[in-house]
C-alpha cells in the first residue's frame, strides 16, 4: 500500500526512452534535447511537472520545468554544455495551490460566498513554510502567511489570488504527492561534427601525380581542394600495409601482377599492421603532419578502421589465438558463401567457453586509442555488423572514455534491425539504405521513418552518394545529371553525407550488370582529372556553402514533405523557427526528362491566409522577389536546373 501510494501521479510514455533506459539517446553539445511525456493525475486537480539532468558522475542536479501541450502531453528540454554523457528522469507532483486558485476564481466569478476558500488557500500557503528550507523562500511564504492571517475575505484573496504570490508558490510552495520516473534514462551529448559534417573520401596511395604510389605529403597538396569543395571530414581507406598472400590484382582477379598494389582491406605484412603505415605512404611523422595540416585547413581526418587481416599479419604468428582456426589446421578465411576472400583471414573474437577473447578485444580498443592520439576521431568501421554486439557496445564504451569526442560511423547495409542496434551501441553515424532509394515514394517513406520514428533518437544517417564498392545503377544510367540530383539530395536531406572521390567529375563506368566500378581503385592506383569536362564541383561548393551558412540545415529531424504536383519531383523543407531560418527545396528525381509542376507553397506553417504573400530569396543565385498566394508552378529541368532551393522570409522577418 505505501508504495502504491507514494506514486499517485502517472509518468508514462516518456521520449526519448530507448528500449526502457537500456540505450542512450544521442544529441549535440550547445543545443536544446527535449523530452516529452504523458503526466497527469486523477481528477481534474492541477499537475506541475519539471525535467531533472544532471551530467554522468556529477553531484549537481539541475531542475527544468516542463510545460504542458496538450492531451496529458508534457515537454521540457535542457541544452547540455559539454560533449559528455548526461543522465535525465522527470518528476511531477499536485499543485494544490493552483487547484485551489482555478476553483476560487470561478467562485468568485459565480458570487458565491468565499469566505472558507480563502482560510484554505491561507492554510496552504503556511504548510509551504512549514515545509520549505530556511532561505529567501521560507521568509516570503512567511511575509504572504503573515499578510493573510486576518482581514477582510477580499482583502485576503487579493493577496492570495495576486500573480506574487502564485509565481512564489510556483517556485517555493510544497509538492504534493511528488512522484519520480521509476528509472534514470541517458543520452549523449556528441561533438557537433556527429550530427552534421560532410565527409569526402580518398585513397591516399592515388594523391599523387601521374600513376605513381601516392604519399602522406601529397595528401598534404590535396588539402586546400578538399576543402575549396566545402567538406569538414577527409576519409581514407585503409593506410597499413598490405599482405602479400593471395593478393588482389586489377579488378578483384586472383592473378596478380608482380606490380599489383592490392587491396587495403587485406591489412598486415612484416612491416606491420594496424598501427603501422604502409611505407610507401610515408611514417608516422608525415602521418602527423598531415592530420596537423587538415586542422589547419578546418578538416577533421577520419581512418577507415577494417577488422580485417591478411593471411601476413604479425598477429597470427605473436597472438594465434586471436583467429580462428578450421579442423585441419588451416587458418580460416573470410568468406560469404559461395565467395571466399583468401586475402582476408578471420579474427576470433569469443573463446570455446563462451568467454570474450580478451587480449584481442583490448588490442582492438587499444589500437583506436593509438590514432586517437594522433590527432584521429573519426573512424568509419567496415562491416561492424559482422562482429559481436556487445564488442563493439564495450570497445566504444571504453574509447570515449578517455576521448568523449570519437565519431564512429557505421558501414553495416544490412537488416534494418541490425543497422539501428550498432546505433543503440554507440556508433554515432550509419551508412544508410539512400543509396538505393530513388523514387518519390521510397524517399518520403524512408525518410519520414528517419526522422519520425524512435530511431530519429538514436541513428543518424550518413547519405553517402557513392562508395568504392558501390556504384548505384542509377548513377549508372544517368550521368552528369543524375550525379546532380543524387549529390542535391543527399547534401540537404540529411545532417550527414559523403562522396567518395571521382564522384564530383561523374565518374561511373561499371563492370557491366554489377554495382561496381570497373578498374576499381580498390585495386590499383588511379590518376584522376578532377577538372575534366562535365565535372559538378561548383554544385558541391554551392550545396555545402549552404548548408553551412543556414541554420535549418543542422536539425536532421526538422524535414518536413509537401506536395509537388508531379511524381518526379521530390519536395520538402527544412524549417528552425528559434533562428527564423526556412528552406524549401524542389528536386527533379527523373535524370532524363524535364517536369513544369505545380506546388503549394506552406504559407500555413508561419499563419498566413492562402491570398498571403511573402518574401523569397533564391538560395542558389541569391535574388529577393515576393510570392503572391498558395499556388505556384515551377520548370526544373535536369540538364540546367535539377533543383532548386528558397530561402522564405516571414513578414517581419530579416533579410541575412
Amino acid at each position: 500500500m505505501e508504495i502504491l501510494a507514494s506514486s499517485r501521479i502517472c509518468i508514462e510514455g516518456v521520449d526519448p526512452e530507448i528500449d526502457g533506459g537500456r540505450f542512450a539517446a544521442k544529441c549535440v553539445a550547445g543545443r536544446p534535447f527535449t523530452v516529452r511525456a504523458d503526466i497527469f493525475g486523477e481528477g481534474h486537480d492541477s499537475v506541475r511537472a519539471a525535467l531533472l539532468w544532471w551530467r554522468q558522475g556529477a553531484q549537481e542536479v539541475h531542475e527544468t520545468p516542463m510545460r504542458f501541450l496538450e492531451n496529458d502531453r508534457w515537454e521540457g528540454s535542457f541544452t547540455p554544455p559539454e560533449n559528455a554523457l548526461y543522465r535525465y528522469t522527470l518528476i511531477a507532483w499536485r499543485d494544490d495551490f493552483l487547484t485551489w486558485r482555478k476553483d476560487t476564481s470561478k467562485k468568485v466569478a459565480a458570487a458565491l460566498n468565499v469566505d472558507v476558500e480563502a482560510e484554505i488557500g491561507h492554510r496552504l500557503v503556511a504548510a509551504s513554510r512549514d515545509h520549505a528550507p530556511e532561505g529567501e523562500g521560507r521568509a516570503a511564504l512567511e511575509s504572504v502567511v503573515h499578510a493573510t492571517n486576518h482581514g477582510s475575505t477580499e482583502e485576503r484573496l487579493d493577496i492570495l489570488m495576486n500573480e506574487d504570490t502564485l509565481a512564489l508558490m510556483t517556485r517555493a510552495g510544497r509538492r504534493y504527492c511528488l512522484t519520480r520516473f521509476d528509472r534514470d534514462l541517458a543520452v549523449f551529448a556528441d561533438r557537433e561534427i556527429a550530427a552534421f559534417s560532410a565527409w569526402y573520401e580518398l585513397f591516399p596511395r592515388s594523391a599523387a601525380p601521374g600513376l605513381r604510389h601516392g604519399t602522406f605529403r601529397d595528401v598534404i597538396d590535396r588539402l586546400p581542394y578538399v576543402r575549396d569543395l566545402g567538406f569538414d571530414v577527409l576519409y581514407f581507406t585503409p593506410i597499413h600495409p598490405i599482405g602479400r598472400t593471395n593478393r588482389k590484382g586489377r579488378n578483384n582477379t586472383l592473378t596478380p601482377g608482380p606490380d599489383d598494389v592490392g587491396s587495403p582491406y587485406a591489412i598486415g605484412s612484416d612491416e606491420g599492421g594496424h598501427t603501422a603505415i604502409h611505407p610507401e605512404l610515408g611514417t608516422i611523422e608525415d602521418f602527423d603532419a598531415l592530420v596537423e595540416a587538415a586542422r589547419g585547413h578546418g578538416l577533421e581526418i577520419a581512418l577507415d578502421i577494417a577488422l580485417n587481416a591478411s593471411p601476413d599479419h604479425p598477429w597470427i604468428k605473436e597472438h594465434p589465438d586471436w583467429f580462428e582456426w578450421r579442423p585441419d589446421g588451416s587458418i580460416a578465411y573470410a568468406e560469404n558463401p559461395p565467395k571466399k576472400y583468401e586475402d582476408i583471414v578471420n579474427f576470433r573474437y569469443y573463446l570455446e567457453d563462451g568467454s570474450p577473447n580478451a587480449p584481442y578485444w583490448e588490442a582492438v580498443r587499444d589500437m583506436f586509442l593509438y590514432w586517437a592520439d594522433h590527432g584521429v576521431l573519426c573512424f568509419r568501421v567496415d562491416n561492424p555488423h559482422t562482429k559481436p554486439f556487445p564488442f563493439w557496445e564495450w570497445v566504444i564504451d571504453e574509447v570515449r572514455a578517455k576521448h568523449p569526442g570519437a565519431v564512429f560511423l557505421s558501414e553495416a547495409f544490412t537488416r534494418p534491425k541490425m543497422m539501428k542496434r550498432l546505433a543503440k551501441l554507440g556508433y554515432n553515424q550509419s551508412y544508410s539504405y539512400f543509396t538505393w532509394r530513388n523514387t518519390k515514394a521510397e524517399l518520403t517513406e524512408y525518410l519520414t521513418e528517419l526522422t519520425s520514428e524512435e530511431c530519429r533518437h538514436y541513428m543518424r544517417p550518413n547519405f553517402f552518394v557513392n562508395t568504392p564498392d558501390i556504384n548505384p545503377y542509377f548513377l549508372q544510367t544517368s550521368g552528369r545529371a543524375g550525379h546532380r540530383i543524387r549529390l542535391a539530395l543527399a547534401a540537404t536531406l540529411a545532417g550527414n553525407y559523403g562522396v567518395y572521390s571521382g564522384y564530383e567529375i561523374c565518374e561511373a563506368t561499371p563492370i557491366p550488370g554489377k554495382e561496381e566500378y570497373l578498374d576499381s581503385e580498390k585495386y590499383e592506383i588511379r590518376d584522376w582529372d578532377f577538372d575534366r569536362e562535365g565535372h559538378i564541383k561548383d554544385d558541391i561548393r554551392l550545396l555545402n556553402g549552404i548548408r553551412r551558412k543556414h541554420a535549418a540545415m543542422r536539425d536532421f529531424t526538422n524535414l518536413e514533405f509537401f506536395d509537388a504536383h508531379d511524381g518526379a519531383v521530390l519536395y520538402y523543407g527544412r524549417f528552425d523557427p528559434a533562428t527564423e531560418n526556412y528552406l524549401l527545396f524542389h528536386v527533379l528525381l527523373d535524370p532524363h526528362a524535364g517536369r513544369e509542376f505545380s506546388f503549394d507553397l506552406p504559407l500555413w506553417r508561419f499563419g498566413l491566409p492562402d491570398e498571403a504573400s511573402i518574401e523569397v530569396q533564391d538560395a542558389i543565385h541569391g535574388n529577393h522577389f515576393t510570392w503572391h498566394g498558395k499556388e505556384h508552378r515551377l520548370t526544373l529541368d535536369p540538364e540546367t536546373r535539377p533543383y532548386a532551393i528558397w530561402r522564405l522570409i516571414p513578414p517581419g522577418g530579416a533579410r541575412d
